[in-house]
């Protein structure tokens, strides 16, 4: 809600918050009084302030939100996980996942992730508003540990009728919020579907553990979804050093290339070109420049695997003999994976 200040980047005397705004150590002593007062709180009683680390928001979430995290509720009645939906920050809600200051609600298919539907200002939408990326048919990540760490938190709060709100931090995965005894009914809007039928299945079992009722939520509540589902933040993780394999007439050859995104486009060496008789792929020839200075390189057609994924691009041809590696992979051809440094 709007008793929450998120502030990052310290200088001096002073932070930013999420619209760039510059935050004074005044302010947040001032923010923090206000809360302790109640003017925050559901009946203006005197609360309690909390101060917590800032969440990085996960990789998955990155083209989709503005500026804020996106967080993740999930509606748990019996220990059962009857409906979620993911709120996604937008400019008009200032970066904050609150639907009421403009924030999009995004029905999710409790057995499987994957989005369903989605709302904007209580209108059904498709895509990103200002954007071209559909809203459904995105997989959450870490959804089975999402599922179980709401019904452990109703099963241990005792709370019959639960909202959980789960964020996924970039680095720590999956980390409870709060939880809300009296969650709003936007969940249904956002899943264009009644909360009351699904209570009623499930308000007379007798579910004695948070793992029955994870497998119960997801034969019962299972949607029917496309086939087809984007699974960008599913992208295969590369490292610096990577196995191909490269196709060629006579066969297939299996080297260690480096992957380098400070170049462009991938580049291989002459003698490897020559071993594997690719002259005949050469297409064009380019003045480039190296630390060598300006030369004419000529392109090849290249075929190979990179984690099981067929690539055809064009590469440079260079002389790579002092070098470690005969091959680099440029940015051209890692636009179906994610770069992890570390690996």
């Amino acid at each position: 809600g709007s008793g929450i200040l998120v502030v990052y980047g310290k200088r001096k005397n002073s932070w930013v918050d999420n619209e760039g705004e510059e935050v004074t150590v005044d302010q947040i002593k001032s923010h923090i009084l206000d809360i302790l007062d109640g003017n925050y709180s559901l009946f203006n009683i005197p609360d309690s302030a909390f101060i917590e680390q800032k969440i990085k928001v996960h990789r998955a979430f990155r083209r989709l939100t503005y500026r804020g995290t996106p967080d993740i509720r999930v509606i748990v009645y019996n220990k059962v996980p009857i409906m979620a939906m993911m709120r996604l920050p937008t400019q008009e809600s200032g970066g904050r996942a609150n639907l009421h200051q403009g924030a999009i609600g995004i029905g999710i298919d409790i057995a499987s992730g994957i989005t369903i539907y989605a709302t904007y200002k209580g209108k059904s939408i498709k895509r990103l508003p200002g954007k071209k990326i559909k809203l459904h048919g995105l997989r959450i990540p870490y959804w089975d540990e999402i599922l179980h760490f709401a019904s452990e938190a109703q099963f241990v709060s005792k709370i019959g009728y639960l909202g959980v709100d789960i964020v996924l931090d970039r680095d720590e995965g999956p980390m409870i919020l709060e939880l809300n005894a009296r969650p709003g009914l936007q969940i249904q809007n956002a899943n264009n579907a009644p909360l009351h039928k699904r209570l009623r299945r499930i308000e007379d079992m007798n579910v004695k553990t948070p793992e029955k009722g994870v497998s119960l939520a997801k034969e019962l509540f299972a949607e029917e979804i496309a086939k087809k589902v984007e699974t960008y933040n599913e992208k295969p993780v590369v490292g610096i050093l990577e196995q191909v394999r490269i196709i060629y007439k006579g066969g297939e050859e299996k080297i260690i290339v480096k992957i380098d995104t400070g170049a462009l486009r991938t580049s291989i060496c002459k003698s490897l070109v020559e071993k594997l008789h690719l002259e005949k792929n050469i297409v064009d020839k380019k003045i480039v420049r190296s630390a060598l200075g300006r030369e004419e390189r000529k392109i090849i057609r290249l075929r190979y695997y990179l984690k099981g994924k067929k690539i055809e691009t064009e590469a440079y041809v260079a002389d790579r003999k002092s070098l470690l590696r005969d091959m680099i992979v440029g940015r051209e051809d890692l636009k179906k994976f994610i770069v992890d440094p570390t690996r």
